[in-house]
């Protein structure tokens, strides 16, 4: 592929919009040229990185730029001799690099690791004397970006790379800043590289760095990134989208116009907003495209306002509503529900009279910054509380911005030894672009991908701990493992306390993360034929009965009669109770509130007075509900001889999703001992419910 269909910025039909997002502002090959001239004198910045410096002091107008000018001397003199493939010299690709991060408002100590993030790589600079010059936070985020050595990894250098600094990122969210700014000019200026490798180049930054991108909310580099990979793996769609925005160019555009109607609307109102037109980049119009057929005029662009305060923000939203026609489903209030990624605005799309519609975005300036840079627009994150110098190095240390889909990666990369397996697996999670929240029972969340269910959040709480899960609650109801969680879900997951208990096969098709699957899968492979079973082929409930006993302590006020108690309610002391004569002149006793005793006035039977002895032994009948696990009837039968009860019956329903129910007829020596009789059957692992039938 030529390097003018891989390279949009340097192609010269390319559309005014391409090569704007392009541009960085510096002239490469002049200030390549300057570079190898040697250091300038000592008193001031050098003329190489003087668009740095002015990109710079635009947002940090007090920023030291002393160990900017130290940090590109080092730079350009461990590199100087050494040329780019494009015939550049060296120097002019950390400059580009730092340019992009300086114009996305990175502070000091980020420019600093850039100018210097290819000096431990590519020359005879150490980590030591970058540690020793400009401090321990550089040395750190500089080491975060090296490679490793491919002499020691082989085939499994890149995954091990892209490992290394993920770990590194989740220590300081700046070194993945650098690499994807690194990236970026690399892919500005792949044009000079073999097809094949374009195309690899390509395809890996389309499936991990895209995706980090947007996960750190860096918006201005994501969307030049998909533009530049579109145009060297899907030339031709490129070339259509590029005829679709260049016959646009010279049609009349509404959105202008809309533009200053919105603008007249708020003077009106009395809102300070800026509006501008957005056009959109090329894969943008390319998905409008493929989603509506036919593009219309207002397609090709969004409609941007941004003002002062939050409240601004509703109050452009209502105005837009009441003077123009709103396109209710188009309506989404990302400020409200922030996005995982940072992300923060109004959505809204109106209709004009002259028919045209328009989408609208509303935030304001802040949430324009953090939109467009991410989390390269909170600075540093360790300007205070930073760690101290001579603290354990081995210690992690604390991102107030690591997200919770990072801690994920972080999590199951450490199970994931093989680069094969990690760089699957790292694809496979990093194309889950949607992020819920769940609320665990003890006041803490987890971050979950979309999709996940309780099998996911058990591991995520628990780590291997969870292959003892037996159950979740929902929102307060119980649920099987496979149930999928939403945003905002209240989950409880309930763990048997058993060692020998283990993960079932089916959880492998209701497992999303990584994490959980790789978990799942090395226990089955380590307990071949010992996985838990969810489904259990119907079988005949299993019984065990032990010799019936007559009414107990029940008395009936009929002299000579056999007095029973009713099976079907079990009543025991001092359950109000009432007798119906059966057949045979038996007397029957149920609780009053008995269903039975409903019949049996219904049809006209008269009741017969009972009370109770003196004595207070019983028997009762519980309904103990569980989730399977083995040896469960063990340990509930167990539980119920530690109270001293005798089990007169006993029967054990069949699974169903895993649940199972156990009925037990017991003879107790005293009533009283009821409520602890159940109280030990609950505390049975898997027990989730025990009432009297």
């Amino acid at each position: 592929m030529s390097a003018e269909a891989t390279n949009p910025e340097a192609h010269p039909e390319a559309p005014p919009e391409l090569r704007r997002r392009g541009r960085t502002r510096l002239d490469l090959r002049r200030l390549g040229r300057a570079a190898l001239l040697g250091p300038t004198s000592r008193d001031r910045l050098p003329d190489a990185i003087g668009h740095v410096a002015e990109a710079h002091r635009a947002h940090y107008p007090d920023a030291d730029m002393s160990v900017l000018r130290r940090a590109y001397l080092l730079a350009e003199t461990s590199h100087r001799g050494q040329m780019r493939k494009s015939g550049e010299p060296y120097i002019t690709h950390p400059l580009a690099v730092t340019l992009i991060l300086a114009e996305l408002g990175a502070e000091t100590t980020t420019l600093t690791a850039s100018l210097l993030h290819d000096t431990v790589e590519d020359t005879d600079v150490t980590l030591d004397q970058v540690r020793a010059e400009f401090g321990d936070e550089v040395c750190f985020i500089v080491d975060g970006v090296t490679k490793v050595e491919k002499i020691d990894y082989g085939a499994g250098a890149e995954p091990e790379t892209f490992r290394k600094m993920l770990v590194a990122t989740g220590n300081d969210v700046r070194v993945m800043s650098i690499k994807l700014a690194d990236r970026l000019h690399n892919m500005r200026t792949l044009g000079v590289m073999r097809p094949e490798k374009q195309a690899r180049i390509a395809k890996v930054t389309r499936d991990v760095l895209i995706p980090l991108a947007e996960r750190l909310g860096v918006q201005a580099l994501k969307t030049e990134l998909e533009d530049l990979v579109f145009a060297i793996l899907h030339p031709e769609e490129y070339e259509s989208t590029r005829a679709l925005i260049a016959a646009h160019t010279g049609e009349r555009d509404p959105l202008p116009a809309i533009a200053d109607s919105v603008r007249a609307v708020l003077r009106e109102a009395g809102i300070a907003a800026e509006v501008r037109v957005r056009p959109r980049h090329f894969v943008s119009v390319h998905r409008i495209a493929r989603t509506r057929g036919e593009l219309r005029g207002s397609d090709f662009g969004r409609i941007l306002v941004l003002v002062g305060e939050n409240a601004d923000c509703y109050g452009v939203l209502g105005e837009l509503h009441t003077c123009f026609t709103p396109v209710v489903s188009e309506f989404k209030d990302f400020i409200a529900t922030p996005k995982f990624n940072l992300y923060q605005s109004l959505h809204t799309a109106v209709a004009t009279p002259e028919g045209h519609v328009a989408e609208v975005i509303v935030r304001t300036r802040q949430m324009h910054r953090v939109a467009e840079a991410g989390v390269v627009a909170l600075g540093n994150p360790y300007a205070t509380g930073m760690p101290d110098p001579a603290a354990d190095p081995d210690e992690e240390r604390v991102d107030p911005t690591r997200p919770g889909w990072l801690n994920r990666l972080l999590d199951w990369q450490q199970s994931a030894p093989d680069p094969d397996t990690f760089w699957s697996v790292l694809r496979a999670e990093l194309a889950q672009d949607r992020e819920i929240t769940v609320f665990r029972a003890d006041g803490g969340t987890l971050g979950l991908p979309a999709g996940a269910s309780c099998i996911d959040a058990a591991y995520a709480q628990h780590g291997e701990a969870a292959h003892g899960c037996i159950g979740a609650r929902v929102n307060g109801r119980l649920t099987s493992l496979s149930c999928v969680l939403s945003d905002g879900d209240t989950v409880q997951l309930l763990l048997a306390h058993d060692a020998t208990s283990g993960p079932a096969a089916e959880w492998l098709d209701h497992a999303r993360t990584p994490a959980a699957r790789l978990a799942i899968s090395t226990w089955l492979e380590a307990h071949p034929g010992r996985a838990m079973s969810t489904t259990t082929a119907a079988r005949a409930p299993l019984s065990v009965i032990g010799a019936r006993g007559g009414g107990a302590n029940a008395v009936a006020d009929l002299p000579g009669a056999p007095v029973r108690l009713a099976g079907c309610c079990t009543p025991v002391p001092p359950d109000a109770v009432a007798g119906f004569v059966v057949r045979g002149g038996a007397v029957t006793v149920h609780r009053i509130h008995c269903a039975a005793v409903a019949q049996m006035r219904a049809v006209g039977r008269t009741s017969v007075a009972v009370h109770w002895r003196a004595t207070a032994d019983c028997r009762v009948t519980l309904l103990a509900e569980s989730f399977g696990r083995p040896h469960l009837l063990a340990d509930l039968t167990e539980a119920i001889a530690r109270e001293g009860v005798e089990v007169v019956s006993a029967t054990v329903e069949p699974p169903v999703e895993q649940r199972v129910r156990h009925s037990y007829t017991l003879q107790l020596p005293d009533a009283a001992g009821l409520p602890a009789l159940m109280r030990a059957m609950r505390d049975v692992p898997g027990v989730y419910d025990v009432s009297r039938v």
